[in-house]
């Protein structure tokens, strides 16, 4: 499966949690409930992975940590904030970069409208 067709497919999961519990809550629930979608549609999916980064002779463990990866191809970020910033996208950008992924998502279950706080992040897609 592709990058976009799986960003289509968190899309349609992410709307539909998004429908059922609104805007407001923690971070996590939403992560949980995305991590329950995905995991029940069948995907390969892997939630809060830590993730070294090596800097010259360097190797740091547990440096960083992905929210949500998906089949090692798409990773989400995800948000409850008023707005998403530069820094949100710059650190998926980073975390695309250290990976080797294509595509990363923002998604920020603050907005009221789903579709309005999804940010796609690419990496040379």
């Amino acid at each position: 499966m592709t990058e976009n067709e799986l960003s289509r497919i968190v899309f349609d999961m992410g709307l539909k949690i998004h429908k059922k519990l609104g805007a407001g809550l923690f971070e996590h629930v939403y992560e949980e409930c995305m991590f329950y979608e995905l995991t029940k549609a069948g995907l390969l999916v892997e939630k809060q992975k830590l993730l070294p980064i090596v800097y010259e002779d360097l190797r740091i463990e547990n440096a960083f940590r992905l929210d949500i990866i998906i089949e090692n191809k798409l990773i989400l970020e995800i948000k409850t904030v008023d707005y998403i910033n530069p820094t949100h996208k710059a650190q998926l950008l980073t975390y695309l970069k250290m990976t080797n992924c294509k595509l990363g998502l923002l998604l920020n279950f603050q907005s009221n409208v789903f579709k309005d706080g999804i940010t796609r992040v690419v990496n040379h897609l």
